[in-house]
């Protein structure tokens, strides 16, 4: 993982040992809980002035989390004030630069909320304005919908005031940058995420300065209004926002059969493309849709059915498109072997010491964890915190766990009354086991425990690959599907999708113009002259 590097120079925030620390700290965290993370386009951050960077918020904590590991440089993120109450969190978000919002409709002091609310404001557009970097959630409210909910005024008044005193200290204007997040499931353990910076975006002039208060405020408000409308169509395009979840659904598996109709035309093999990969062909069939939706709603609606019908006929034989992509013209008794030893040998491993140090150092805590999160789903959470509730409740379990794991594993080691340190003073080749520093043990053992938690993460990620090629090897060999008749079909459906593509200029190719700040993509997508010729 590639994580980008902070700004340096004269000019630039310093970034504090507390900032790195609590930095570092979310890195771990996320790689632990994210099996891949692509950072996309970073070269996109302006490189002087202040940034505003915003971004939707579909998963709660796991969102500023993954941001302030992602983003270069000291990143202030502002976030709900009752967060900031909590005993560790809020002291780690502190650390985090974060910055606390009390909004009117959490306080039952509504006017003195507001009051604090707009001088928090005005201190962070400050930063903003002086070469600070923020980060901010224009919605306002983490949520589970499949797109965007209606966003605040607050960035667009942020970036107001920060505009203006830079004007008026001669520094650079502060840039407003939107930040696509992607998950492949955000909730659940060992997924994919992808962070995309988009370029900066562009805006009208500030309104003038006048002496009339009243006329000051309604232009500037008007500008806000304008801003934020064009936050919220920018945010809607950096996320692939659509309407439903059956339609965000259809995108991603239209890409993946439109990603394996191209690697068969150049001849290639055929490959699990990197996250941020998958998130460009997502884009670029989501921008395909809508242009074929609003210039040719005939051909667009025969498509979606043809799609909707032949996935509904995967997942009534359990089988995934890639099951039908990836299977080979010839069934060779070698491919199936090499998946099964692959299996065998991960296999092999997972019992080693690895294995059984993390089971030991992590199963109590994980457990624990597992039923808190059934008691929450239990009283109704929503799903769009269950992420954060298994984050916050592991930041206290696992260590306070590995703190009694070591102790115990310390005492059985070098306590004379343990039985443990009475069969290492047998041998003279244990003996000096026996002798070491209690600190020192305990030390080693409160560092093995995540240690050979991650390494038995990627012995078990093999375990499972392997697995499930085996699984697909078995499906291929069985006489209960029609291979043929649903490759055939796929293959056809996946030229369709192809075919539209090869006549559009979209996303991700060589003569694609991205879209004014604050439309989507769909306005920059035309017909390639030949087509239209």
């Amino acid at each position: 993982m590639r994580w980008p590097k902070d700004p340096s120079g004269p000019g630039k925030a310093k970034v504090n040992r507390g900032y790195r620390f609590a930095r570092r700290f979310f890195r771990s965290l996320v790689s632990v809980w994210f099996r891949e993370i692509n950072i996309v386009d970073d070269e996109n951050i302006p490189p002087e002035g202040g940034v505003i960077f915003i971004a939707w918020h579909p998963s709660g904590l796991i969102d500023p989390m993954l941001l302030n590991a992602s983003l270069p440089g000291k990143i202030s993120i502002i976030a709900k004030h009752t967060l900031f109450k909590l005993p560790v969190i809020g002291r780690l978000l502190r650390s985090a630069g974060g910055v606390p919002i009390e909004r009117a409709q959490d306080s039952n002091d509504r006017a003195g909320a507001s009051a604090r609310n707009a001088q928090m404001l005005g201190e962070v557009s400050s930063v903003v304005a002086n070469g600070g970097r923020l980060m901010i959630f224009p919605e306002g409210t983490t949520h589970a919908d499949s797109g965007v909910r209606k966003v605040r005024s607050g960035a667009g008044r942020i970036l107001l005031a920060a505009r203006r005193e830079a004007i008026e200290k001669g520094l650079p204007e502060p840039q407003l940058v939107p930040i696509g997040l992607h998950y492949s499931n955000s909730q659940r353990f060992r997924e994919r995420a992808a962070v995309v910076i988009e370029r900066s975006m562009e805006f009208p002039p500030l309104p003038d300065l006048v002496a009339d208060e009243e006329v000051q405020d309604q232009s500037d408000r008007a500008w806000v209004a304008h801003v934020t409308e064009a936050i919220g169509t920018e945010l809607e395009r950096a996320s692939l926002s659509k309407t439903s979840w059956r339609e965000r659904t259809l995108i991603w598996k239209g890409r993946s059969l439109a990603y394996a109709e191209r690697a068969r035309m150049n001849e290639g093999k055929l490959e699990k493309p990197s996250y941020a990969q998958a998130v460009l062909g997502a884009r670029r069939v989501r921008a395909g849709w809508d242009f074929m939706a609003l210039h040719k709603p005939e051909i667009a609606s025969e498509i979606v059915e043809e799609a909707e019908e032949h996935f509904e006929s995967l997942e009534h034989r359990g089988i995934t498109p890639y099951d039908v992509d990836a299977r080979p013209e010839r069934l060779s008794a070698s491919g199936f072997m090499k998946a099964f030893c692959s299996w065998l040998w991960a296999g092999a491993w997972m019992f080693g010491l690895i294995s059984w140090g993390a089971m030991l150092g992590n199963i109590v805590p994980y457990k624990a964890n597992a039923l808190l999160v059934r008691r929450m789903k239990a009283k109704g959470a929503a799903e769009s915190i269950i992420g954060t509730i298994k984050i916050l409740s592991a930041i206290v379990f696992f260590p306070l766990w590995w703190i009694l794991a070591s102790m115990g594993a310390t005492w059985l080691l070098l306590n004379s009354a343990s039985p443990v340190n009475e069969l290492l003073q047998m041998h003279w080749l244990l003996q000096p086991l026996a002798d070491l520093p209690y600190y020192l043990v305990f030390c080693v053992f409160f560092i093995w425990w995540p240690v050979s938690a991650k390494a038995h993460l990627k012995l078990f990620a093999k375990v499972v690959v392997s697995y499930r090629a085996l699984k697909r090897w078995q499906s291929w060999r069985s006489d209960e599907v029609d291979w043929d008749e649903l490759v055939a079909r796929q293959r056809r459906l996946a030229g369709r999708l192809v075919g539209v593509g090869e006549g559009l200029v979209l996303p991700g190719d060589p003569d694609w113009i991205d879209p004014p700040a604050g439309q989507d993509d769909v306005v920059s997508v035309r017909l390639r002259s030949s087509v239209a010729a």
